[in-house]
């Protein structure tokens, strides 16, 4: 300086960069300001607001944007570091003269942007625009009872168009970050999880030390499905059942529609029996007890190292709510404290509210099996013999396109009367409100995507009756029948098209969308950018610049973070819940994962503007979502076993029904025989009705079932194999729950090195106060 003053290096950075220092930026628009004098009004009222607690506003004025730039006064963070013991202390690339990290200055900053009020003016007649203040929840309330406005409504009212922080290009952090994680030929390195947090703060680390680990843990869990499928493709020409459906030339199978399908051969499924074996062999009991282990490893190994990350930030023991109440009376210390309340009538109509959408979404479930039963007779009737040929195929996985189409437009849906419902509680914080969002939402999103697959799983072929006395739809339309070699293909299928088509496209959308956006704003621009604005000394201002290029970024919303949680926890849904029925599910989300978090990386670091960090020390309400897939995983798959898969009915045959049942025979499969004595007989001249089914020359056909042949009545193999079945399901879940349980035990939760070291900082503390003490007592 002229003076001969030496600065500091992180006084010269800001003369360098002076946009550095600005902690966050507020953006309104030039034509709003036309003809809205009272917007314009709002707007100084609330920067005055800000001078009053001695903010330093900067403003830099565009063709169509005002910008102004906010940095806090020094006090303020004093402040926060009295009341809460200076947690920011030690931290990395921390520089002498902040008194805080940025990620906690911009924290603070945006907290308490967020906690101004302004008075809205008496004596006015009505809004602009639609204006109309929504509930707020707050921790603390002001003593004033007089109706204000917050930032929140300003933005609603395009007083203000929106708040960010900027993202730091020139050096540090940000720097790294772009040159170390956010390039796609990073995608095989390890995470930065330390930069990540230093620059996006813990609430986003935690999601991205969460999503690796959690890829990492899919790589064996990948391993074993690969194994398992491969067991099914050496013996995919081999299996006697897959023999004997293929050689059943003479077997006539009934029809799969009145009274225009034909009669057809056995034989014509040969194909599809072989692929069923794929996916329903010995393996397949295996890798479901291997996965509901899996899931709670999983669980188990990323609390530990939830408990290690967390140690080494200093946030083990953090408490959210003192933080919060911390804030409030940084801002405010004359606020009063929001008490806890309970409304029976809001959760009374909450309760009906989801109880209505989920009855909804069942109906949605319920009306694309009616689409699956009538495209399979469509498909049956088809004058093209690969459509007539493949029909039930066919019909199941357009079933399945249609599943994943209502799962797109629903999402949206389901957001909507999710939040809409969220706010009926009236959330005392934003920690709240996002916990009751949560599980409202991902309720919805599990019942669509899931119920299609429950169906299909679980009541696909046994509700549908038998000849002569089929379950129709509308007196009409009979439902589906499974194949005589099982109904697992079926659900193979299903989430094979809905898992590949949601991973694709949705990774597509959510990458091109932001990418297209941005692309379009540089050329179009939200804001022109044309003219030089220029300090006081007539330099050009080298923050211009950097703002636009900040606006002109994707905006980002406060639940951007959650999107991406819901993502990955409706993935781990498909790999764990009905697993069973497709052993590659974890390949398949593990090759995803690899390109969602460099995805995820360049999108927060390139296309969209920064997010404002949030302090955390855990998942909050997903990891009892998690515990909770992790239960129904084990439900489930136990279920599918017993009920989708044939293994349950191929053992009862093998040891009490088949040629090895009676005698000890060496030199013959013991499944043989076992395709002819799963599939009862009808006789055709017990069709209620004349039709040209009894025109065809043919006394009986066969179909799959277990029932007499006179009575058609359940035989007695029907019921030993219900018994079994209920006796595996019963048997399955305790045993893997009790392996759960003992993994759970096993491996810790909190490593002991963490509890160590928590009892030395509390015994440092201790002997530090007992000093204390003693002094003051020698005194």
């Amino acid at each position: 300086m002229q003076d001969g003053t030496l600065l500091t290096p992180w006084q010269e950075r800001l003369l360098v960069f002076p946009e550095a220092k600005w902690d966050l930026v507020l953006v309104s628009d030039n034509a709003s300001t036309d003809g809205h004098s009272q917007r314009e009004d709002k707007r100084r009222r609330f920067l005055a607001e800000l001078e009053m607690k001695r903010f330093k506003i900067k403003k830099i004025q565009d063709k169509t944007k005002t910008f102004y730039g906010i940095r806090a006064p020094p006090d303020i963070f004093r402040k926060y570091n009295c009341l809460l013991g200076t947690p920011d202390k030690g931290a990395r690339n921390l520089n002498p003269e902040d008194i805080v990290r940025i990620t906690t200055r911009i924290r603070i900053v945006y907290f308490i942007l967020h906690k101004i009020e302004i008075p809205e003016e008496e004596n006015k007649k009505g809004r602009l625009d639609g204006e109309k203040p929504e509930p707020d929840s707050n921790f603390c309330l002001l003593s004033q009872k007089k109706s204000t406005e917050k930032l929140e409504q300003l933005i609603q009212n395009k007083v203000f168009e929106a708040v960010f922080p900027l993202h730091d290009n020139t050096e540090g952090v940000g720097k790294d970050l772009k040159k170390k994680w956010a390039r796609w030929r990073d995608v095989i390195y390890a995470q930065p999880v330390i930069e990540i947090r230093d620059y996006f703060g813990e609430k986003v680390a935690l999601y991205f030390a969460w999503l690796g680990w959690y890829t990492i843990m899919l790589f064996p869990a990948a391993i074993v499905g690969i194994i398992v499928f491969l067991y099914g493709l050496v013996h995919f020409s081999s299996s006697q059942i897959s023999k004997e459906i293929c050689q059943a030339n003479s077997t006539i199978m009934c029809p799969r529609c009145e009274p225009h399908c034909p009669y057809w051969a056995l034989s014509d499924t040969c194909t599809y029996a072989k692929v069923t074996h794929l996916f329903d062999n010995e393996g397949t009991v295996f890798f479901a007890m291997f996965m509901a282990v899996w899931a709670t490893v999983f669980l188990e190994l990323w609390k530990r190292q939830r408990a290690k990350d967390v140690t080494w930030w200093n946030l083990y023991s953090w408490d959210e709510d003192e933080e919060e109440m911390a804030l409030e009376l940084i801002n405010n210390p004359d606020c009063t404290i929001q008490t806890h309340k309970h409304s029976y009538l809001h959760s009374t109509l909450i309760i009906l509210g989801v109880a209505v959408m989920i009855t909804i979404l069942i109906g949605i479930a319920q009306a694309i099996v009616i689409y699956r039963v009538v495209m399979n007779v469509y498909f049956t009737q088809s004058d093209w013999d690969f459509v007539r040929e493949r029909a039930n195929t066919i019909a199941v996985m357009t079933g399945a396109l249609v599943h994943y189409l209502t799962i797109v437009i629903m999402t949206k849906v389901n957001r909507m009367v999710a939040m809409y419902l969220c706010n009926l509680e009236r959330p005392r914080t934003f920690t709240e409100k996002e916990n009751n969002f949560t599980v409202k939402y991902f309720t919805f999103q599990f019942f669509v995507h899931f119920s299609s697959l429950i169906y299909v799983a679980f009541f696909l072929g046994r509700i549908n009756g038998r000849p002569g006395q089929y379950v129709r739809i509308a007196g009409k339309w009979r439902l589906e029948e499974c194949h005589p070699s099982g109904c697992i293909t079926d659900l193979f299928i299903q989430m094979a098209i809905v898992m590949v088509l949601k991973q694709t496209l949705s990774n597509c959308m959510e990458f091109l969308s932001p990418y297209l956006k941005s692309k379009f704003q540089k050329i179009c621009g939200k804001s022109n950018g044309k003219g030089q604005v220029h300090t006081e000394d007539g330099m050009p201002d080298p923050c211009k610049a950097n703002w636009l290029k900040n606006y002109n970024k994707v905006e980002v919303n406060v639940f951007s973070l959650f999107d991406e949680f819901l993502e990955m926890v409706i993935q781990y849904s498909f790999t764990t819940i009905f697993v069973a029925a497709f052993p590659l599910a974890p390949l398949l989300a593990f090759l995803n994962n690899i390109v969602e978090i460099r995805l995820d990386a360049i999108k927060m670091m390139r296309l969209q503007r920064r997010m404002v960090p949030r302090k955390a020390n855990d998942m909050g309400i997903w990891l009892q979502v998690l515990e909770a897939i992790g239960v129904l995983a084990v439900i489930s798959n136990g279920l599918v076993i017993a009920i989708t898969s044939d293994f349950i009915p191929r053992i009862i045959y093998k040891y009490f029904y088949g040629p090895c049942a009676s005698s000890n025979v060496s030199d013959i499969d013991c499944l043989t025989g076992y395709i002819n004595n799963s599939l009862s007989v009808f006789l055709t001249k017990d069709f209620r009705s004349d039709t040209e089914l009894l025109r065809m020359n043919v006394s009986y056909c066969r179909y799959r079932d277990y029932r007499n042949a006179d009575d058609y009545n359940f035989s007695v193999q029907f019921w030993h194999i219900f018994a079994a079945r209920l006796a595996f399901v019963i048997v399955f879940e305790h045993v893997v729950v009790c392996i759960k349980f003992i993994a759970a035990w096993f491996v810790p939760d909190i490593p002991q090195s963490v509890k160590n070291k928590a009892l030395e900082e509390k015994h440092k503390e201790l002997l530090e106060e007992l000093s204390v003490i003693e002094h003051s007592t020698e005194v």
